[in-house]
């Protein structure tokens, strides 16, 4: 599919505020207002109206047929529709600076319980994905946009856009390249799933979310910093690739799953590894729901890569997965970022088996 670009065309005049109203817009509707400008949420070209808002909630696909799953919408509280225009085009300002505008072509009133349910799969707000739904506001704004300019931010240099990806991997060679998703740092179990990657791909694609998360993850700085060390250290940099996402996490499990997939298909990767309990928050979602969903999506254009629970086996000597270890819970030993999170609060050290020491000494400078 080609990518969409709707980065504004550099031979016209840009609009100032002397020709047009503006809005101001959070960090997370300026993320998804570049995202969809660079070509990240192809084959969208704005923020969804009334109607891909429906059809991706009930059927889990734009009314094209295409698949898409997470809304990505410009929503605004009741107060500020009466300042719209119903048609034409508006200003879209973060902090006061002017980054882009749409074509207003619908302002809409929606359910945001309705929307919670049919993405979330529930409409608890203490749910991160749910609070943060029903905190914007139930209006929203739906039309094409134009990006006058990407914005900077401290991981800028890090962030590569999918025209780049693309492009990178052709010059490298790289026939199949497998992406993964992490909010997290590395440990053990991660770095056990690049590893299947390598074996089975060309190129292995690090997309780390630098964008919001919820209370409790590791700091952006933090995540590329390890990841650096990991690849510097363990893993043969010229088959990998490391890149910063600027996009909020939604916490949706195997609806933001089945996101994160054709994301990063538009990056151009092969091949994408859903692990146990992709995307997933507290006990809202069963472990292996993000694995049976994609069953719905055959046509999703990216071969899905579908890893159970990883662990050490004390019978195996070493890292290995339900699919791989025929042995007792008993002979099990569990590598989770919960686990790592505690050794660090209480200033206690962990073993090579769990997490490299290179990634530890950086997670340590994050609790000092």
């Amino acid at each position: 599919m080609k990518l969409v670009n709707r980065l504004f065309p550099e031979n016209k005049k840009i609009p100032s505020e002397r020709d047009l109203k503006k809005i101001e817009i959070d960090e997370d509707i300026l993320f998804d207002l570049e995202k969809i400008a660079i070509g990240s949420f192809t084959p969208l070209e704005g923020f969804m109206k009334k109607e891909e808002l429906k059809s991706i909630c009930e059927k889990g696909r734009l009314p094209s047929g295409n698949p898409f799953t997470i809304p990505i919408l410009l929503q605004i509280k009741k107060e500020n529709v009466k300042n719209l225009p119903e048609k034409g085009e508006v200003l879209l300002s973060y902090r006061g600076e002017i980054y882009g505008m749409i074509e207003i072509e619908e302002v809409y009133e929606f359910d945001p319980g309705y929307v919670a349910k049919k993405v979330f799969g529930t409409d608890s707000e203490e749910h991160p994905g749910v609070s943060l739904l029903k905190s914007k506001g139930n209006y929203a704004i739906g039309g094409k946009i134009f990006l006058f300019k990407r914005p900077k931010h401290p991981f800028s240099d890090h962030e590569l856009t999918p025209s780049e990806t693309r492009e990178i991997f052709k010059q490298r060679g790289f026939k199949t390249v497998c992406a993964f998703q992490t909010r997290n740092a590395p440990h053990r179990a991660h770095e056990y799933l690049q590893r299947i990657a390598l074996e089975i791909t060309d190129g292995l694609f690090i997309h780390p979310i630098l964008g919001r998360k919820k209370k409790g993850d590791f700091s952006n700085d933090t995540i590329l910093k390890s990841y650096k060390a990991l690849i510097e250290n363990y893993l043969p940099k010229e088959r990998v690739v490391l890149s910063g996402l600027t996009t909020p996490m939604r916490y949706a499990g195997p609806k933001e799953a089945v996101f994160h997939a054709i994301v990063r298909k538009n990056y151009g990767a092969t091949h994408f590894i859903v692990g146990r309990d992709h995307a997933g928050v507290g006990d809202f979602y069963d472990p292996y729901a993000a694995h049976r969903i994609f069953d719905d999506y055959p046509d999703i254009g990216i071969e899905i890569i579908k890893v159970k629970s990883v662990f050490i086996c004390k019978k195996c000597d070493g890292i290995a997965s339900e699919r791989t270890c025929p042995h007792k819970e008993s002979f099990r030993e569990s590598i989770s970022m919960t686990r790592i999170r505690n050794a660090l609060k209480n200033g206690e050290e962990l073993p090579e088996g769990i997490i490299r020491k290179e990634v530890f000494e950086v997670l340590k400078k994050e609790y000092r």
